[in-house]
């Protein structure tokens, strides 16, 4: 199978490697172990550069040094190597989340007016994953009414990221569905294992339409759409909305059946 050469070059470039040293890594994986003369003949990268990309190479395990007799050949480490760049970048993007929490927290204590409600929009895709993201937060149970599983609008990617974290913070959730809504679970749940370990749902009598989201929790009620082409959200922060929400989703909660 030939090699996309673009391909791997936006690849590196994704990692925040520069595009010299995947001409360097693809000249060692084409052509075998070289030496710095080869790389800079076969690579088309400058051999004084070539002198300064090395340490990236070898700090980024892409490269393998084999010492004979006064000079170093250099080989291509396997690509799976990259794995350890991956990781680092999922550790950097944890710490990012863990500083975001402390920052939101100092401008809430700084904050001098507070008013009663407050509400935020949130449209298109990447809104609503932030909307969703938002209820990792929740210091209260929350409770839904879903007309269709999140997971089959965000990627694989983010609901797993979004259902550790839950877990992580052992989230409880209570949700009413539709008989859709438990068709098309099941379709995800025999091809993908990620699932929140506290969550509970109930059926929605039949006379009771559901054709979009609403979530309540903490002082917060979330309403959103994501259907038809049509992304948005909305979030209402307000204590006296969302205890009235609580008992309109309990009164349901009553009338719903168990899911199975």
């Amino acid at each position: 199978m030939s090699i996309d050469i673009n391909v791997i070059k936006n690849y590196f470039q994704k990692l925040d490697l520069l595009p010299e040293i995947a001409d360097i890594y693809l000249s060692l994986h084409m052509h075998g172990p070289q030496t710095i003369s080869d790389l800079a003949r076969r690579s088309g990268v400058e051999r004084t550069r070539i002198y300064r990309l090395i340490d990236e190479l070898e700090l980024s395990n892409l490269v393998e040094t084999q010492l004979d007799y006064k000079r170093r050949i250099f080989h291509a480490a396997p690509i799976s190597n990259l794995q350890i760049l991956i990781s680092k970048k999922e550790q950097e993007l944890e710490q990012l989340q863990q500083e975001l929490d402390t920052i939101s927290q100092a401008f809430t204590q700084t904050d001098l007016v507070s008013p009663t409600t407050r509400v935020q929009f949130y449209q298109g895709p990447d809104g609503a994953k932030q909307l969703f993201w938002n209820q990792t937060k929740a210091t209260t149970e929350i409770l839904s009414i879903l007309h269709e599983p999140m997971q089959h609008k965000t990627k694989k990617s983010f609901f797993q990221r979004w259902t550790y974290a839950m877990n992580q913070h052992d989230i409880k959730h209570r949700s009413i569905v539709n008989d859709d809504f438990v068709a098309s679970l099941k379709s995800w749940r025999s091809r993908h294992s990620s699932k929140t370990k506290t969550w509970n749902a109930r059926i929605a009598p039949q006379d009771f339409a559901i054709s979009n989201a609403t979530v309540v929790y903490n002082d917060v009620v979330v309403y959103y759409n994501w259907k038809d082409g049509e992304v948005f959200g909305v979030e209402i922060h307000n204590a006296d909305i969302a205890n009235t929400q609580r008992q309109f989703f309990e009164m349901l909660w009553q009338q719903s059946l168990p899911l199975k």
